[in-house]
Formats: C-alpha cells, structure tokens, sequence
C-alpha cells in the first residue's frame, strides 16, 4: 500500500480547470518531485492534499484512509506537513519559540523537554546557532530552513515542499540539498515541488509533470528531462535543435 495516494483529482476556479484528473502515489521513503511550467497546478495538488481546497472529483488517501474531506489541521494530525512559498513565521518570536509552537501541539505524544527536541530540529535544519535571534531578522535563506523545522515539529510522516529554492543564492541552495537529503536518509518521506532542475536532478528518484493541471509525464528524472511532451511543455517545441 502506498503512504499517499492521489486519485482522479479534479479542481475548478470559476470553470477554469486547474487541475484535471490527476493520479499518483508515493511510498514510504521516497523523494518525490513534482515540476512544471508556471501555473501549471503544482501548488494547487499541494493545496488539495493538504485540506486547503477540496475538490469537485478525485480523492486522496493516506495509508488507505481517505483523508479528502478533513479539515488541514486533522490532516497535520494524521502526519501530512507543508511549507509554503509565502514565508510566514512570527516575526517578532525567535527562531527556537517559531519551532516550539507547532511542538506545543504536540507535547501529549512527546515524551521529553519540548526545547529539547525543539534544539534537536534547529541542529537538523543548520539553525542551532540563530536559535534566539527573532525571526524577521533572519537573512532569506534562513527563513527557508525555519519554514522546514516549523514543519518537521509537526513530527510528519510525509513532508510536501512547496518551491523551497525559489530566491535562493547558489550557496544556499547548495546548503538547503544537504538539509534536505538529511531528511530523507533519515527515513522521511518528501514530495517537492521545484523549477530548478538541478535539485530535482540531485533529489528526486522519481518525477511527476504536470502541464496545464495535467500530468503528462512521471519516471525516474533522466528518463522525464528527454521525454518529447515535457519539453514541448517548458519551451513549446518538440524538439531542441
């Protein structure tokens, strides 16, 4: 049985189709990649999964549970987490009181000092060291890190990603895929949504595209980066001369 199971979504804005029967599944331990051409539907599966939307058609399970018509907070419950491309921490708390808010939502099913395993995040993300300074004063690339502890207090099964590489330097980057492989070799299972080519490259074992909220493609990333209908979607030709 798959950890998540997506099947047949469909969702509509005002008769536009955003997403259009879209099906896939992630197991337990994968790192999966979602890419795709700007307005494509990517963020709007995120939202789907998530509780965020709920959709005309289709479904979603997790470990078999159909978890489609729950409230995001239930589906955080049941181990789904998310970032967001708009980072919103609490500017005025620091970095350790940003991460020991989602624990405290936790605390019944932690055993330990919550800034215990609050420290053990920050030490995982590389933010041990600007654990007091107050989050609005965070340089960008460490906001994006916050954003991934944020969600791993949520103690997820599954982490979805949403563009966490978007505005990022090269070093950062570079610093971010470390964080990121730790994470899954740690066992987590994430699914990433991302333009640059080069993570989903280093990243993924498999990829989905989606183009024009359908997917068109899905295979492990060497195979999908020569397939004839991806690249007619990222440049509107079919082939590359």
């Amino acid at each position: 049985m798959a950890l998540l199971e997506v099947k047949g979504l469909t969702k509509r804005f005002k008769g536009l189709i955003a997403v259009k029967n879209v099906s896939f599944t992630v197991d337990e331990g994968e790192c999966v990649g979602i890419i795709g051409p700007n307005g494509a539907g990517k963020t709007t599966i995120f939202n789907l999964i998530t509780g965020f939307l709920k959709p005309e058609n289709g479904a979603v399970f997790l470990k078999g549970e159909d978890i489609t018509n729950l409230k995001p907070y239930e589906i955080v419950n049941r181990g789904i987490a998310r970032t967001f491309q708009l980072i919103c921490p609490f500017p005025n708390m620091s970095v350790m009181e940003n991460v020991l808010v989602p624990l405290y939502g936790k605390r019944k099913k932690l055993e330990g000092n919550l800034e215990e395993k609050g420290s053990e995040i920050l030490k995982l993300v590389g933010l041990s060291h600007q654990k007091d300074k107050l989050a609005r004063n965070l340089p960008h690339g460490d906001l994006k890190k916050l954003e991934i502890a944020r969600a791993l207090a949520t103690e997820p099964e599954i982490l979805l990603l949403d563009e966490p590489f978007a505005g990022l330097s090269f070093d950062e980057m570079a610093v971010l895929m470390e964080v990121i492989k730790k994470l899954h070799e740690s066992g987590l299972t994430i699914v990433i949504v991302e333009h640059v080519m080069r993570v989903i490259m280093n990243l993924s074992e498999r990829v989905i595209v989606i183009s024009e909220g359908e997917k068109i493609a899905e295979g492990k990333p060497k195979e999908v980066v020569q397939d004839k209908k991806v690249i007619e979607a990222y440049l509107g030709v079919s082939t590359i001369a």
